[in-house]
């Protein structure tokens, strides 16, 4: 299996799971993207077409105090520091998008760190 066809198999989860997940003003859209060394957050409201709130393995507050950007430690940073970011947003509860990738390792890390911070899905 070549590289096209992974990211293409990619491409058709990423657009299942969007099909299905739809972010609204009262339960937002929270929306994972994982590269090999960074992870993102953003909650978005798809009626309005606007991002409430983001974090990333890239900002600066997260650069510092954790080693690793592209480990397990560094998605559930990212999901603390989203969960706070919500919250001073008024975001409780979300609606959670993989993003096409499984509910495992890194993904997992930042939805189940999100939780521990307050948001609800």
């Amino acid at each position: 299996m070549n590289t096209s066809d992974k990211a293409s198999q990619l491409t058709r989860r990423k657009q299942r799971v969007r099909k299905r997940v739809f972010g609204t003003a009262e339960r937002p859209r929270l929306n994972v993207f994982r590269s090999h060394s960074h992870i993102y957050a953003q909650i978005i409201d798809d009626l309005k077409g606007a991002t409430l709130a983001a974090a990333s393995s890239l900002d600066k507050s997260l650069r510092t105090s954790v080693k690793s950007t592209g480990s397990i430690a560094g998605a559930k940073a990212v999901g603390k520091l989203l969960a706070e970011r919500a919250k001073a947003a008024k975001v409780q509860a979300v609606v959670f998008d993989r993003g096409g990738r499984m509910y495992h390792g890194r993904v997992k890390a930042l939805a189940e760190a999100s939780r521990e911070g307050g948001l609800q899905f």
